[in-house]
């Protein structure tokens, strides 16, 4: 988050939310700013519209397809509510979306086709990182998707270790998270590390699926134990595409680890100066 990001969260004054359209798709902006939040395309409001918010769902491929029905999800970030409709319309699933800029919620309301709160459904205007600290919150869902950004899309507005470690928290035993990490941002390795050490204390699993051509890299990260084997792994990719549609085996081929971290650079050596013969 910048200088003038936290100054604006700490006076209360939240960017409005802004409408555009072009070929069937609406989108959500945060202000004048070209970035996009989120897109529903409006034939099709439970479709899954940008590549980057599918791969947000490869959490299924880390939940057993015949548990599916009782998974509890918590989403921080709101966008265009994507997440929000496909996991409470389409998966038919308890979803709680936390969101603190309460003119996205109601521009979801109005524009993205996001329903009432219902028995399934709550829709909570609070701050994620006070959200994930509070104890009430701890073990309550077995899927976390993390994706928060503001207006200005530079880097994660909550991104410190704090954090991580309270997302971690917020899952149950076998719950798992994924992250939306933007990478044309410098600081992509310092973030997935914090996610990786807050994981690691509870002896989980982090990995990434390669980044889509628009620079996002989704980062799953299993509270505990390792990933299924490739077998299990495709067999719940296409039980996926059947239940939902979505071309999950695609996401078998992104899977990859964490980049190693860079050593540090030595500064050059001073070059010698040669001493006066005498």
């Amino acid at each position: 988050m910048t200088s003038a990001s936290r100054s604006r969260r700490r006076d209360g004054e939240l960017p409005s939310a802004t409408i555009s359209e072009f070929d069937g798709v609406r989108y959500l902006h945060l202000g004048d700013t070209p970035w996009v939040q989120g897109a529903m395309r409006l034939r099709k409001p439970r479709a899954l519209e940008l590549d980057y918010v599918q791969r947000m769902m490869a959490w299924l491929l880390l939940r057993d397809p015949a548990a599916l029905d009782d998974t509890r999800v918590v989403q921080l970030g709101l966008g265009a509510a994507a997440l929000t409709r496909f996991c409470h319309g389409e998966l038919g699933l308890r979803t709680t979306a936390v969101e603190l800029n309460a003119q996205v919620v109601a521009a979801c309301r109005q524009w993205f086709r996001l329903p009432a709160d219902d028995e399934r459904l709550s829709v909570q205007i609070a701050d994620a990182g006070a959200w994930v600290q509070d104890a009430a919150h701890h073990g309550s869902a077995e899927v976390l998707s993390v994706d928060l950004y503001d207006h200005e899309a530079a880097a994660p507005v909550l991104d410190d270790d704090a954090f991580y470690r309270g997302c971690h928290e917020v899952l149950t035993e076998g719950g798992v998270m994924t992250v939306n990490l933007f990478g044309r941002n410098a600081s992509f390795s310092r973030s997935a590390r914090r996610i990786e050490a807050a994981f690691a204390a509870s002896g989980g699993t982090v990995r990434m699926l390669a980044p889509t051509p628009e620079g996002n890299t989704i980062v799953l990260a299993l509270r505990a134990g390792t990933f299924p084997d490739e077998a299990v792994l495709r067999e719940r990719a296409e039980a996926v595409t059947a239940r939902c549609g979505l071309k999950a085996v695609r996401w078998l081929g992104l899977i990859q680890p964490l980049p190693p971290v860079r050593a540090p650079r030595r500064p050059k050596a001073a070059p010698s100066v040669a001493e006066p013969s005498e």
